[in-house]
């Protein structure tokens, strides 16, 4: 009797466990296009005994609209050098990675969303010599006081330059957000 008061939680961890995953983002990804991108399920909050929906019953939350993994960067994509890329401005939960399109105008970059958290990339400046990205987390607070999940995920998100990239060095900032 005792292993089976073991095993019932061990096996509930298990389950949750399950239920999360992890994917690393890369130039290769697909679907359709656009700056945001990832990939959310809706949440649901389960009520206490003595609340207006019952104690077994459940009412979803709102969450922030599923993003898709950003497109394939035309003509194929080349990572742009480490030296070339500049992120020392980032919190360490970011990746400091940058690929280019064939003809150097758009450029994919990786942001974090997760949970109630979308993410974004928009181009901040541009000169000769350096294009500066933010990466952007817009949190959504779910209505209800409902919970969100806590995971965040690398996404891809690409951004198009007024010009080809070049020998340009990137910037990379983050900024988050509510929305």
């Amino acid at each position: 009797m005792r292993n089976a008061k073991v095993a019932v939680p061990a096996l509930v961890l298990l389950a949750l466990a399950a239920c999360t995953s992890t994917g690393s983002p890369g130039p290769s990804d697909t679907s359709s296009t656009g700056t945001s991108t990832a990939s959310s399920q809706p949440s649901t909050t389960l009520s206490s005994p003595g609340s207006p929906t019952g104690p077994a019953q459940s009412r979803p939350t709102e969450v922030p609209p599923p993003q898709t993994s950003a497109a394939p960067l035309p003509g194929g994509s080349t990572e742009v050098p480490d030296g070339r890329v500049d992120g020392a401005t980032l919190p360490d939960t970011y990746k400091r990675e940058a690929w280019a399109s064939a003809d150097g105008r758009t450029v994919q970059v990786v942001g974090l969303a997760g949970g109630c958290k979308t993410a974004s990339a928009e181009v901040t400046a541009q000169s000769a010599d350096q294009v500066q990205i933010t990466l952007v987390t817009t949190y959504h607070p779910p209505a209800g006081g409902g919970v969100c999940t806590e995971e965040l995920r690398d996404v891809p998100l690409n951004v198009v330059l007024d010009a080809p990239l070049g020998d340009r060095r990137i910037v990379l900032e983050s900024r988050e957000q509510t929305g």
